[in-house]
């Protein structure tokens, strides 16, 4: 199973990335995950089961030592495909394109 990790940090600062966003982002930079993107208004990752619950953790802690007074977060099972197979596990036959 995978999971998807998705979050926001605040205060917000629109002049200059607060220290605990700055250290919300180290987290997942520096974990074992995947699809990493990082940006003003929210952070996502992916990543195996223990891998996204132990950034988790790390992010909690992290972010409300860093000064965060609010860490909203969101995690949903993603599906899991294996190269060359579209995201409903079929394998595109010759000739059909890919979508």
């Amino acid at each position: 199973m995978r999971l998807r990790l998705e979050f926001t940090t605040e205060p917000f600062d629109l002049d200059e990335a607060p220290g605990h966003a700055v250290v919300g982002r180290e987290v997942v930079q520096t974990a074992e995950l995947e699809a990493v993107d990082v940006g003003p208004f929210g952070n996502s990752a992916e990543g195996s089961v223990d891998a996204v619950l132990a950034a988790v953790g790390a992010l909690l802690r992290r972010t409300l030592e860093a000064g965060a007074t609010r860490v909203s977060l969101q995690v949903n099972v993603v599906e899991e495909t294996r190269c060359g197979e579209g995201p409903d596990g079929a394998r595109p036959g010759v000739g059909e394109a890919r979508g």
